[in-house]
Parts: C-alpha cells; structure tokens; sequence
C-alpha cells in the first residue's frame, strides 16, 4: 500500500520563520528548536514536493518563485488554522455558532452595522441573520422564534426589554419640494396635499407604518432606504428620527418641515432578548455593544 506523506503545519511555520527572521540560525532562536531541526523541517519540505524554496546568494537563503508562492500560502494556511483555533475554543465556552437580530427600521442603520462590525471583530465565526423588520414584524420575529435579540418599539406580552433609546422623529421634504415653498408653516391640512412616503409594517398584518397622516397621495414602500431615497429626491415628505438621516440633514438633501406645533414625533425602542435565562455569551454581548454604542452616540437617550 502506497503511503501518503502530508506536511505538518509545524514544518510550514518553521518555513515562515525562517524567511520572517533571515536564516535558520535566527529562525532556530525564535521558535527554541537547534538549527538542524529547523534546517530539516525545510528540507522534508522540499523533499516532499521536489521543490526549492530557496537559493543561495552569496551566504543569505533567497526565495524563489516557488518559495515565494509557497511562502504567501502557507502565511494564509496558518492564519486559518488560527483563526479556527479561535472558534473552536469560543464554541467550546458556549459562544453561538448564529446570532439572529431583529432591528426595527426606526433604529439608525450605521449605528446597527458599526455594533455588528464591532462583534464581528470579537466573534467573527460567528454569524449574524439580520431581520429589518417594522412594527408587528419584530413582535412576530420574536414571538415565532426567528430573534434571539429584538430592538422594538413593543414588548409583547411574556417578554421583558430595557429602554435602548428614545428617537425624535422629524418631517422632512426635500429643499426645493413645493411645502417648502409655502413660505409659512405647514398645517396637517398642507400635508394632506402632497403625497407622503410611508414603510409598510413587516409580519403577516402588514399595515402601513403609524409615522403618516391621512394623506391624499401616498407611496407604501418595504422599507426604509427605498423611503429615504424617493423624499431626498423631491418626490414626496415623510417622518425620519434624526438619527436615522444625519448626512441627508448635514448635506441639505433633506430639510425638516417647518410644522405648526413643532411636529415632533417620538419612538422609545427597547431592547429585548427572546430567553435572557439561557441567552448565550455571543448574544449577551451584543447587547452589551447595542447599549454602549447607544449610550456615546445617541446622548438624548
């Protein structure tokens, strides 16, 4: 029976070492091996692929193509092996293999993707399902098992949540929309004329969201970019929280209504997670960087 040599992730490292230090006297030194156990991890290397990962010029060891090649390779070899090391030792203490969140629209978009880069960086074999849901549909993610973590304006019945933060939600069109025009402010009743730009409710009720009036002209999109999109572009107005469109706001894509009575809107989003008795680590750390993200970047909160 043929017998299959394979080389070892030791013999690669030590290849690595060798081109990382300049030599196999130095490589010896990093790695606390003689140099002739050095030496002989490269030589088994080249034996077993019939390759030259080096050559010699003058008394330095350079790579060559083929060292080079290997070189690369093998640098990504290690990292994975790694990197799995990692994950298995995070799943051995419990951390979860999936993580599913479901985040109401209303919650500001680059907030939300800066904290999952953030977990990501800490955890990142482990995956993310991001539910973008409104209304019901994040009381139905919850109440039907698809959410670990819900960031809601609800808390169904049966379920505990802590305030996660308070938006203020403005109207706004844009500059050059014609209620901007008016030169005054904007009664309900001016609002009516035009049309209004609306994010139906996610889940099986799927009712249009409550940020609208009874307005003669509407749009019902699915969600939120799309809304955003159609009013920065003059074709209707609609109620965002601030920090929902801070660079539409900063740029003068979008300008806030001037409403009769202010026309503030408030929505209290609350963080709620779908079993905290047996919540995972992975999951209660999300949490954890929701509300300290929360906390620095949303100071009304």
């Amino acid at each position: 029976m043929t017998q299959f040599h394979t080389i070892t992730l030791e013999q690669w490292r030590t290849l690595i070492t060798v081109v990382d230090t300049g030599g196999y006297a130095q490589a010896a030194e990093v790695l606390h091996k003689s140099q002739s156990s050095v030496t002989y991890a490269v030589k088994k290397i080249e034996a077993l692929l019939d390759v030259k990962p080096f050559e010699i010029r003058g008394r330095k060891a350079v790579l060559t193509p083929i060292g080079q090649l290997l070189y690369r390779r093998a640098k990504l070899l290690l990292d994975d092996s790694v990197a799995l090391e990692r994950s298995a030792k995070r799943l051995s203490a419990g951390w979860e293999a999936e993580i599913r969140l479901a985040a109401e629209i209303l919650f500001p978009t680059w907030l939300l993707l800066d904290c999952l880069h953030q977990f990501g960086t800490e955890s990142p074999q482990t995956r993310i399902e991001l539910i973008e849901s409104v209304l019901g549909g994040t009381t139905e993610a919850l109440l039907t098992g698809q959410a670990d973590i819900a960031i809601s304006e609800r808390i169904p019945t049966g379920y505990s949540g802590s305030p996660l933060v308070r938006l203020r939600a403005v109207a706004v069109a844009h500059p050059d929309h014609p209620l901007h025009k008016l030169g005054r402010e904007i009664t309900v009743q001016d609002l009516r004329a035009h049309r209004q730009l609306v994010v139906r409710e996610s889940g099986s009720t799927r009712n249009s969201n409550v940020l609208s009036v009874d307005a003669s002209q509407r749009w019902t999109v699915s969600n939120s970019a799309t809304s955003i999109g159609a009013v920065s572009r003059g074709y209707g107005f609609a109620w965002f929280p601030e920090e929902k469109i801070p660079n539409e706001l900063k740029e003068g894509i979008l300008k806030p209504l001037p409403l009769r009575g202010g026309g503030e809107r408030f929505a209290q989003l609350y963080l709620i997670l779908a079993d905290p008795d047996s919540a995972g680590p992975g999951t209660l750390r999300l949490s954890e960087i929701l509300r300290e993200a929360v906390s620095r970047k949303c100071p009304r909160s």
